[in-house]
């Protein structure tokens, strides 16, 4: 499968997948395409998204909407089921554009502290040229460092920290570490 590195493509999905979003959901867009819309050329295949929590009524008028806006679920069209067998199990959703494969969207529900934290401390970050709302960079250098740690995460997390310096707080890196081992990794 070719990765999607197409800046304009990727922006346009987001941006149209967001203004969907906007209207049933505080929501936040975190890790890779925070790296590559702030300027890292990297290959993508998804965009990660965390909702805030949603009960199964609010998920289904919001999955209509996205439906009806041209994106569709690649795990399935029954948004009960999808609701059920993902959502409430802490398991993401992919949607696309309807008939494509990619780019995807990669659908989280808050989890913790952790995600709800970041919901409240969403930003937009105009240096992105993407309207969305993105997660805290301090959070997202933390999780590509400490829990992520791939070569990509490390190399997203080095542009994150050269591209942002202005907005680098190690006292707030450490502390979302900190809180990624107390709810993620749970040491």
């Amino acid at each position: 499968m070719r990765l999607v590195h197409d800046r304009n493509v990727l922006d346009a999905f987001c941006l149209d997948f967001c203004r969907v979003l906007e209207r049933h959901a505080k929501y936040i867009i975190v890790s890779g395409f925070l790296a590559i819309s702030s300027g890292r050329t990297r290959g993508t295949e998804d965009i990660d998204v965390i909702l805030e929590r949603l009960d199964e009524e609010k998920f289904k008028r919001l999955d209509k909407d996205l439906v009806k806006s041209g994106f569709e679920c690649i795990q399935g069209e029954k948004p009960e089921f999808l609701y059920r067998q993902y959502l409430a199990e802490n398991l993401s959703l992919r949607y696309v554009r309807r008939g494509h494969l990619l780019p995807e969207m990669e659908v989280k529900l808050a989890k913790d502290l952790l995600d709800e934290h970041q919901l409240e401390n969403r930003a937009k970050l105009p240096l992105t040229g993407v309207d969305v709302w993105f997660g805290d960079v301090n959070i997202n250098i933390a999780f590509k460092e400490e829990l992520l740690k791939s070569e990509k995460d490390l190399e997203d997390a080095r542009h994150l920290r050269a591209i942002f310096s202005d907005q680098v707080d190690e006292k707030k890196i450490n502390g979302a570490k900190h809180l990624i081992h107390q709810w993620r990794l749970k040491t």
